[in-house]
């Protein structure tokens, strides 16, 4: 019985080692290979008899147990492509299959998890690696912003697309006055003839418009008034007068030349607080800010001279798509060549509560199992995850110089191991020889 169980327990110490090896040599094999997770083996002991005093000892062998050691991470490596990603800490990036995307008719696609890909837009834009990995991430309203959706579903994602031949125009929907406006023209005696300004804007469908603005001295019999009209027309609109306000200039020592007080003669209201005027455009709503009362960064009434200081609006023409990158915050901002940027989707980063029970799938994609628990969709750098970084891989966890020694230490005990079993031949020939 001894005897046998020696020659069982070679064997298994046979199978164990080879398991090893078998590890080492994925893992070297793989030491080039982007967001590669470093396997390992472990042994463990049987035991079938432990009778103390019995006078005889069975030998259980070994038996060698592999995992993937999926939270141990590799390097960043620097490359030139803004959509080469990984993730600097905990967490992983959401993609799918292309052939799962293919056959995708609603609802949710197929979530898989990896830690770094070199995304590159495919023949319809959508973000893919070489091996048909697909990233996905949550779409962007109109205006930039991120909807709330289910973090712990990944019915929202949806595959990023990315056209080149892509356009958009930013509608203008601010714009700041810094004028002053001369004091002389207030006086009495002076001509009241209508200081003319003219602000470019853009529409909802990038067309350049105009808002014409007439400031108009009211001039008195004797004295100053300190106080104009401002007529507001939109050219979209034909010219027609989108407000008409009355400007009261202060001229007291300590404030003299600020606004004194504006009242609405037609359109939007003046907020006092925010010092705005509220104008309806044919593109839309416009913020117009001229100053608070008592504010000298607005409109001002000053010397003898027409001065528009500081004129300053959002908003910018169509333009083409030239660059897209994501941010530290998993955000893909597409920048086009009039200078507007915009929010196009936002990337999540994937969490589970164990990484090393996800279960291990081809191209360095792992799935959620069990052992792993649910997953989380975290804004990248929220919580326990990490930032997302563009223009970076991550290397392979494999330590070469590790492997290799644990190579020499398997291979010594895979010899050591054959010959417990050469051993366990010569004494079951010796056993047999005792017969003849």
């Amino acid at each position: 019985m001894s005897i046998s169980s020696s020659l069982n327990a070679g064997v298994s110490g046979l199978s164990a080692n080879a398991t090893r090896l078998a590890t080492i040599s994925d893992n070297i094999a793989n030491s080039s290979t982007y967001g590669y997770k470093r396997a390992s083996a472990d042994f463990e002991n049987f035991v079938i008899s432990d009778t103390r005093g019995a006078g005889i000892y069975s030998a259980g062998g070994v038996r060698a147990s592999t995992s993937r050691l999926i939270d141990e991470q590799g390097a960043l490596v620097a490359t030139s492509n803004a959509l080469d990603l990984a993730i600097s800490g905990r967490g992983m990036l959401p993609v799918t299959t292309a052939v799962s995307m293919n056959s995708f008719t609603g609802g949710q696609l197929p979530l898989m998890m990896t830690t770094t890909g070199a995304f590159r837009p495919d023949a319809n834009g959508i973000l893919r690696t070489e091996s048909g990995l697909v990233l996905l991430g949550w779409p962007a309203n109109a205006d930039g912003s991120i909807p709330a959706l289910p973090r712990d579903t990944g019915a929202g994602l949806r595959p990023v697309v990315v056209n080149a031949n892509q356009t958009a125009g930013d509608p203008t929907t601010a714009v700041k006055l810094g004028v002053n406006l001369p004091a002389t023209a207030t006086e009495a005696g002076a001509p009241g003839t209508p200081l003319p300004l003219s602000i470019e804007y853009f529409g909802n469908l990038g067309t350049s418009d105009s808002l014409d603005i007439a400031f108009t001295p009211t001039v008195p019999a004797t004295g100053a008034s300190n106080t104009w009209t401002m007529e507001i027309r939109d050219s979209a609109q034909n010219g027609a007068v989108i407000g008409e306000y009355t400007l009261v200039f202060d001229d007291t020592r300590a404030t003299g030349g600020t606004l004194a007080s504006v009242t609405a003669v037609s359109g939007g209201a003046y907020d006092p607080v925010g010092g705005t005027l509220a104008l309806t455009a044919a593109g839309g709503p416009i913020t117009m800010a001229i100053g608070k009362p008592g504010d000298p960064a607005g409109l001002t009434q000053l010397s003898d001279s027409f001065a528009p200081i500081s004129v300053t609006k959002d908003g910018s023409p169509v333009g083409n798509l030239t660059t897209v990158e994501v941010d530290e915050k998993g955000y893909v901002i597409a920048t086009y060549d009039t200078g507007f940027t915009r929010r196009i989707y936002q990337i999540p980063v994937v969490d589970v509560p164990n990484p090393n029970g996800l279960i291990t799938l081809d191209n360095q994609t792992f799935k959620v199992s069990p052992d792993s628990g649910s997953f989380f969709l975290w804004d990248a750098g929220d919580g326990p995850t990490g930032a997302v970084v563009g223009y970076a891989r991550e290397g392979s966890a494999t330590d070469v110089a590790a492997e290799l020694t644990a190579l020499i230490q398997t291979q010594r005990a895979y010899s050591s191991n054959a010959k417990v079993i050469q051993t366990v031949d010569e004494m079951l020939q010796e056993t047999t020889n005792i017969k003849r």
